[in-house]
């Protein structure tokens, strides 16, 4: 029983000592620590957005209008005598549409002619007849007074005789003729309508959001709705919205020499917009912030995630127009709703990361 508990006691304090061998042995043997691996970044799929002057595209629906129409009226009352246009036919300015008949301002020209006669040929024998003394050099007056008032009426009659001819207002084309040869006319009622078609115009209108990017001379493609395409630029903006859709019209003129498009055609309209810094991105890069700020994820120089707040400019299927990023940033297409801003990500190349 002795030998048994002598012998543990040995086996106990052999194990101590070794145990304190080992703590307390020689200090110049440093011991060896063995680091855990460190965890690889995640991974990101990145491509560059380069930075250009954009110009933004709008598509909105519209309709064609005659750059001008008028009415060819009377000047006075008559029987139409001569009808000189019908539906369709090509006008230029002055032209004389019709004719009205009144045999009383014929009249009165051949009564103003005769007097204008008579008053010239007494100024002429009574001149002569100053000029020889016969009569007083006061009468030169009178007789040259007596002169200008007949050639005055004779100027009003004539003047009231042309008022009879209905003359065309504008150059264009002849769209209704509401009246017919021997109808009785009173002064002021039309004769044939005119619309100029060329330019034509393309009209629509667009909401006041829009209105700053759009100038003056901007190119525009016009496609009708009978199959026609036109390209033209704008020629007139609207300074007043629309009281009812708070909207501004826009003209866009066309050239429309040989008459093919027609007034009142429905339009869609392609306007380019004036031009802004912006770039192509991925169209499902777009995320928000924790803030619920729409915008892009990109890498930053030192690896690091950054959040860059953006706009849209312009929209597209799979890639969009954005405002906001700096040139040549490196946008996170891929795993950018996996990180967070901060955070250092190893950036791949879309493509390399699309093959693996």
């Amino acid at each position: 029983m002795l030998k048994s508990r002598i012998a543990a006691a040995l086996i106990l304090l052999s194990a101590v000592a070794w145990i304190a061998s080992g703590h307390f042995g020689d200090a110049s043997t440093p011991a060896v620590v063995t680091e855990a691996p460190q965890a690889p970044l995640f991974r990101v799929a990145t491509e560059p957005a380069s930075v250009v002057d954009h110009r933004r595209a709008i598509t909105v629906s519209g309709r064609t209008e005659a750059d001008r129409r008028a009415t060819a009226a009377t000047r006075s009352e008559g029987i139409v005598v001569e009808l000189n246009v019908r539906r369709g036919s090509r006008v230029e300015i002055g032209d004389v549409v019709a004719v009205l008949s009144d045999e009383a301002r014929e009249a009165q020209v051949a009564q103003a002619r005769a007097r204008f006669t008579q008053r010239e040929a007494e100024y002429e024998a009574r001149s002569r007849l100053i000029e020889s003394g016969n009569l007083p050099a006061l009468n030169r007056s009178q007789l040259e007074a007596d002169l200008k008032e007949a050639q005055a009426t004779l100027a009003q009659a004539e003047a009231e005789l042309k008022r009879g001819a209905v003359l065309a207002p504008i150059a264009g084309v002849v769209n209704t003729v509401p009246v017919e040869v021997g109808q009785a006319l009173q002064t002021g009622v039309t004769v044939a309508e005119i619309i100029a078609l060329d330019p034509m115009l393309a009209v629509f209108e667009i909401p006041e959001r829009q209105l700053g990017g759009v100038r003056i001379g901007d190119e525009a493609e016009v496609r009708l709705v009978t199959g026609q395409t036109a390209r033209g630029e704008v020629r007139f903006i609207s300074q007043r919205a629309s009281e009812q859709t708070r909207t501004y019209r826009i003209e866009i003129a066309i050239d429309n020499a040989d008459l093919s498009i027609s007034d009142g055609v429905t339009a869609e309209v392609v306007l380019r917009l004036a031009a802004v810094p912006a770039a192509q991105v991925s169209r499902s890069a777009l995320t928000f912030s924790s803030e619920g700020q729409l915008g892009l994820r990109v890498v930053e120089e030192e690896g690091k995630v950054a959040f860059v707040p953006v706009t849209v400019v312009e929209d597209g299927q799979e890639r969009i127009w954005v405002a906001g990023l700096p040139d040549l940033a490196l946008v996170i297409v891929q795993g950018q709703d996996f990180v967070i801003e901060g955070q250092a990500v190893e950036a791949v190349p879309a493509l390399v990361a699309s093959r693996d």
